[in-house]
């Protein structure tokens, strides 16, 4: 029977071989009239999915307010978030999704990252991704296009500072010949890293060296179809499997048989649908989903115990 590697806490408490688990992403409230959050309420609402039973919650890194990209995200910067949401949590897994790594020196993201799984005993998975808004490039003197030769090299780079005074070539982001260290290093053998897209490189390279894949929704013939392909991939380079996860933004109604109805990335849709669909992603391989509430119009307090009540107990166990 194949099995997930054993990496850290929280990756293993969210990603169990052939099960799904739920998590939600931050902001979690309805912005859908702005691209920006209030973030109120966040800490009372994050404290509640915890005591709910979801198994992660996801942060995203936005380093610009981008007007035509119309999200500005939690607005907080991720790892400092992060590390203020370790001391008000205990279990919950605590997740980006995603860090663009090109934006980023990758020093800078292993310490921040190492440092948040080491408070938490473990708890964060780091989800990784090339980047996609073109006018954040420029603005940091970074060339949009060489973003994928920079995701790559980053990537590795965060790899190797897992060892004890690395030696690293990098063209991008300097060179260390041993005599010099970067600590903490993380709580297992590596920082788990699940690479988001295909992040400008091939799926056979994503399924080699991530941890897990992040892929957007699709509907259920391709998603199928993409986890086979990765599943694949995986089997081909290692003796154990590697997990995949999506995004689903929902609108949940109060009546629990409302049909579904496509929103953007997801659905209006009511809880008896909701579990029946993502029964489905289950069977087909989805081990993990991360609700979006932007575009929900019930509350958000009762929206979070309708899923814990009628949804969550068939996951997450």
């Amino acid at each position: 029977m194949k099995t997930f590697e054993n990496i850290n806490s929280g990756f293993n408490s969210v990603f169990q071989f052939g099960k799904l688990s739920l998590g939600v992403v931050i902001p979690i409230e309805n912005y859908a009239q702005s691209s920006i959050p209030s973030m109120k309420e966040h800490l009372q609402r994050v404290q509640l999915i915890e005591k709910l039973g979801f198994k992660a919650l996801w942060v995203r890194d936005v380093p610009f307010q981008v007007p035509s990209f119309g999200d500005a995200g939690q607005l907080f910067d991720p790892f400092t978030y992060l590390g203020f949401l370790v001391g008000q949590t205990s279990k919950i897994a605590l997740g980006t999704s995603s860090i663009a790594l090109p934006l980023h020196h990758p020093v800078h993201v292993a310490k921040s990252a190492a440092t948040i799984d080491q408070l938490s005993d473990g708890r964060l998975i780091l989800g990784v991704a090339s980047g996609d808004r073109p006018s954040e490039y420029p603005a940091m003197g970074i060339s949009f296009e060489s973003r994928g030769e920079m995701f790559k090299e980053s990537f590795q780079y965060i790899r190797k500072l897992q060892e004890s005074f690395p030696i690293i070539k990098s063209e991008y982001f300097g060179n260390t010949m041993g005599d010099i260290d970067v600590l903490p290093k993380a709580t297992g053998h590596k920082i788990p890293m699940l690479i988001t897209g295909y992040s400008q490189q091939s799926l056979q390279w994503n399924a080699e060296n991530g941890d897990g894949w992040m892929n957007y929704p699709r509907s259920l013939e391709e998603q199928k179809h993409s986890i086979a392909q990765w599943r694949d991939l995986v089997n081909q380079s290692h003796e154990y499997s590697k997990p995949f996860m999506q995004p689903l933004y929902i609108d949940l109604h109060e009546n629990d048989d409302f049909k579904p109805q496509g929103i953007h990335l997801g659905f209006r849709i009511g809880s008896f649908h909701l579990l029946e669909y993502l029964k489905l992603l289950e069977n087909m391989g989805v081990n993990h989903v991360a609700l979006n509430l932007r575009f929900n119009s019930l509350g958000t307090e009762k929206t979070l115990n309708l899923l814990a009540e009628k949804v969550l107990p068939s996951f997450n166990k």
